[in-house]
């Protein structure tokens, strides 16, 4: 029997290699793609406009591309407990879809929506996408236990293969025998909000320099893969911080968001590569590549490792509370011109160089400052 399925965006904010998206659309006569604004979010007050504008511009492309295939985006406000049961019941509901996500914040909220699906008779399926590989396959193969170095992590890779090649996105065949109900009033209802609309305000904002989704992120992965000498040479350390131009690919936010697979990336950096000589691990591209699957790999199997306090690979320091240090690095205003540039550029255009986020790190914790990792996350 063919489902009624939801499936559930969270990051793969994409169509290209979502696999739990194709899973249902190949599962069921019947799907609503969703995206829950999540209050926990809303109202944390560590999410800073430009993250905002990003996630609501990704969303907007979202919506677009599946109007393209005959479908829509569902937005909709509320937590994930409140959210699951009226539309599993609404909408008869048998399958939810969605991407592993190894996050803190996500397994408290998963196994709970799990759960819920479980007591309305939903199936549910997860795939791993997010990733280059299944981080709790990486921690198995380790023994048991997440690498914590890069060489122990590229020993146990070298042992486990390539990562799984990206999937191709769903054409306007997938949606002929799987279809979206859409009602009249679908753009009141489930349309994607406004910054104002979430009661964010835009007073002082930016224009937008690195605009969000999946479209963007496709045309900018392909406009470095075209440089080939550039993609062969690429050594992290040597690009600039202080270039007006950024010297690096800035696909970091598409990969955070899932706009664009790491897995599409690193194929496309492997066929820019093939017979070509090219730089290496860790200063090459694909290098960077396994750095995030290193730190994601290290959070997904460390407890507490979004913080200081119960964290087993965490050194365990007696921070300095200075709030008016913590003012003067968050608003650029601590008289140091490198600091305070990179800090302003950071408030503004909501991405700084690699070098950059080390130079300011370094200055609010050991450097100078003595201020806790913590509470520079928490900056917004």
């Amino acid at each position: 029997m063919k489902h009624h399925s939801v499936h559930w965006f969270r990051k793969s904010l994409r169509l290209h290699d979502n696999p739990s998206l194709i899973a249902a659309l190949k599962s069921s006569r019947k799907i609503w793609p969703i995206f829950i604004l999540d209050p926990h979010f809303v109202k944390s007050g560590t999410v800073g406009i430009n993250r905002w504008r990003f996630l609501l511009e990704s969303l907007m492309d979202l919506d677009r591309s599946f109007k393209e295939l005959g479908s829509r985006l569902f937005v909709i406000q509320g937590s994930p407990a409140e959210v699951f049961p009226k539309i599993f019941k609404d909408w008869e509901i048998s399958q939810l879809t969605f991407e592993i996500d190894t996050e803190p914040y996500a397994r408290q909220r998963d196994p709970e929506v799990i759960k819920l699906a479980e007591e309305h008779e939903v199936k549910v399926v997860q795939t791993v996408s997010h990733t280059l590989f299944d981080s709790e396959k990486i921690i198995k193969a380790n023994g048991g236990k997440p690498p914590l170095t890069y060489q122990r992590m590229q020993t146990v890779l070298s042992k486990m293969g390539p990562p799984s090649e990206p999937m191709a996105a769903p054409t306007k065949e997938d949606f002929t025998e799987c279809k979206t109900p859409e009602e009249s009033d679908h753009s009141s209802k489930y349309g994607v909000p406004t910054l104002e609309d979430l009661g964010l305000s835009t007073k002082g904002i930016s224009p937008v320099i690195f605009p969000g989704g999946e479209t963007e992120a496709l045309n900018r992965m392909e406009r470095y893969l075209a440089r080939d000498k550039w993609v062969c040479n690429f050594e992290k350390p040597k690009t600039s911080p202080n270039s007006l131009k950024a010297s690096t690919t800035v696909l970091s936010p598409y990969l955070k968001f899932g706009c664009l697979s790491v897995r599409s990336f690193y194929y496309g950096i492997q066929a820019v590569y093939s017979g070509k000589t090219h730089s290496k691990p860790p200063v090459s591209l694909h290098g960077q590549l396994l750095w995030r699957e290193f730190f994601y790999t290290a959070a997904a199997g460390t407890p507490n490792f979004h913080q200081m306090k119960g964290n087993p690979v965490s050194l365990q320091i007696p921070w300095d509370e200075n709030r008016a240090f913590l003012d003067a690095w968050t608003w650029g205003k601590t008289g140091y011109p490198f600091i305070d540039a990179i800090m302003t550029q950071l408030r503004k255009e909501g991405w700084i160089h690699h070098l950059a986020r080390h130079a300011v790190a370094c200055f609010l914790t050991r450097g100078d400052l003595w201020i806790s990792w913590e509470e520079g996350e928490r900056v917004s």
